[in-house]
């Protein structure tokens, strides 16, 4: 029988084992490998599983250990599933995928995205809104951070201080004029001040425990969402099959 896993530390709240076992009815084992040491949770996957979820601190560490790497974790620069195949350990990160769902489930069609946070989640969020086919603006409170990851990723940035004060409709692949956004992703973990509201956006915040944009803008998408997509994304992956999405849906309720 196919077993998997989420490594990380620490994990013994995580959600995953109830969102797997509704997913697909119990029918396959899933663990909890929580351990402050990668390398020996890792051994742990080798030895005794088909897949695993990763989740903090480790998703660069499994960056570095995959065989094989997929485009969105590859630009992400982080693994937050692996997988065993015949061609090695691949690599994902259904984050971007979550994104992605999360997204077009609104039936909004959206162009000019901002990106606000740089981190690992604000990263994925940002590949995330590329994909869907948007020009992006990163905001982050250091303008060097995101300032290198535009350049990486060919996209725009703005610091902070400017998000605020600009009624321009134009777009600058560097410091310039916010345009009028009609996605915002927020990803940084509390309020930031200074920020406008967005009426025209669809606004999707990873932090579902304490919203910060809920009401400011066109629709508003619950992290929740975010979390239950990369979870669909990355069952399918490990089992080929699809999840039963309503039943993990009543996870949340």
């Amino acid at each position: 029988m196919r077993r998997f896993g989420l490594i990380g530390n620490p994990v013994a709240g995580s959600l995953s084992p109830r969102l797997f076992e509704a997913a697909y009815g119990g029918r396959y084992p899933y663990d909890l490998i929580e351990g402050a040491d990668f390398g020996r949770s890792w051994q742990r996957f080798l030895d005794g599983y088909d897949g695993i979820n990763i989740t903090a601190p480790f998703k660069l560490d499994a960056f570095r250990s995959v065989d094989v790497l997929s485009d969105s974790a590859r630009l992400c620069g982080a693994v937050n599933l692996a997988v065993k195949t015949p061609d090695g350990i691949v690599g994902y990160n259904t984050d971007v995928d979550g994104v992605v769902l999360s997204v077009q489930e609104t039936g909004i069609p959206v162009s000019e995205a901002l990106v606000v946070g740089c981190g690992g989640a604000g990263r994925a969020a940002a590949v995330a809104a590329l994909r869907l086919g948007c020009r992006v603006t990163l905001v982050n409170r250091t303008p060097s951070r995101a300032s290198s990851l535009a350049a990486e990723l060919g996209c725009g940035w703005m610091p902070v201080e400017e998000l605020g004060g600009s009624d321009s409709g134009s777009w600058s692949p560097s410091q310039g004029a916010v345009p009028r956004a009609d996605l915002v992703i927020y990803t940084v973990p509390g309020p930031m001040e200074g920020l406008p509201d967005f009426p025209d956006a669809v606004i999707l915040e990873a932090n579902y425990r304490t919203p910060v944009l809920a009401g400011r803008g066109r629709a508003y998408v619950s992290g929740l969402r975010w979390l239950l997509y990369q979870a669909v994304a990355g069952y399918s992956i490990f089992t080929s099959e699809a999840p039963d999405r309503d039943a993990m849906l009543r996870i949340f309720c």
